[in-house]
């Protein structure tokens, strides 16, 4: 059997522990509980047929952000191809044990991080739920560092705001 450093069992190990990361990672892109489990089914199947691509010097969870942010891209231009419209934002997320308040306080997040353009959201979704490195964000979006920063930025002032319009109605 073949088990060089980042072959298939390394990977797939990984992956079972990235599963909730990427879960969330996708909900962060697709807006959709249905759209964000294929898109981690797609990037699982790609990740597991081209694992010989992924560097053992380099993270798993950068790489894995990133077949996703791509099969995204690609998901999204196939349905503009068969004009297709987007499914409805299914309503309310059964989320765990909260309590009331924090459970309330979640939505209005995932509220407002719905409501952020694309770029800002996905940014945010990176580096601030994610926790990657800016460099590693930037390079799983495939931007410079500086505008990584910049779309980080207006994503968290805007954030800002939204969250404070919400507390206040």
């Amino acid at each position: 059997m073949w088990k060089k450093p980042g072959g298939p069992d390394v990977i797939k190990a990984g992956l079972i522990e990235l599963l909730p990361r990427l879960r969330r990672f996708a909900r962060s892109l697709t807006h959709s509980v249905h759209d964000s489990d294929d898109l981690v089914q797609t990037a699982l199947e790609r990740a597991l047929l081209h694992h010989e691509q992924w560097r053992p010097d380099s993270k798993l969870d950068a790489w894995m952000f990133g077949i996703m942010k791509n099969a995204w891209i690609d998901e999204v231009r196939s349905r503009a191809r068969r004009e297709r419209v987007f499914a409805p934002e299914q309503a309310g997320l059964t989320v765990g044990d909260r309590s009331a308040e924090t459970q309330q306080q979640a939505m209005s997040l995932q509220s407002a991080m719905e409501r952020l353009p694309d770029e800002q959201r996905i940014a945010v979704a990176l580096v601030l739920v994610e926790g990657l490195t800016y460099k590693e964000a930037a390079d799983v979006l495939e931007v410079p560092i500086g505008t990584l920063t910049s779309r980080l930025a207006r994503g968290r002032d805007a954030l800002a705001k939204l969250l404070a319009e919400g507390a206040r109605t």
